[in-house]
């Protein structure tokens, strides 16, 4: 079972400058609206292949757009040895900055 993190505690994380990596899996057109500010854009589509982008011994926060494609991203990337969070509701939930 994938964990999950609600948005709010991704912004505190962010705001008491702990050390986040947020993955976006959404597609450009829709980052293109914001994202959260430092977030790697990889679309779900791509994931398989740019797996080499993200480093096995750093955990991530996974999000997307409601938090679907997060949940697939979230059990590809477990199922290869990456520890990961599913950000509930994705960006849809997110209230705090964008760039």
């Amino acid at each position: 079972m994938v964990k999950q993190i609600a948005p709010e505690e991704v912004a505190k994380r962010l705001r008491n400058g702990e050390d986040v990596t947020i993955v976006d899996v959404r597609e450009s057109s829709e980052v293109a609206t914001g994202k959260i500010p430092g977030a790697k854009h990889i679309p779900l589509g791509q994931l398989a292949l740019r797996k080499s982008e993200i480093d096995k011994d750093q955990s991530y926060i996974i999000t997307c757009q409601s938090g679907n494609r997060s949940k697939a991203a979230c059990g590809i990337l477990e199922a290869l040895g990456y520890k990961v969070e599913d950000m509930t509701g994705g960006m849809n939930n997110w209230t705090d900055k964008t760039e």
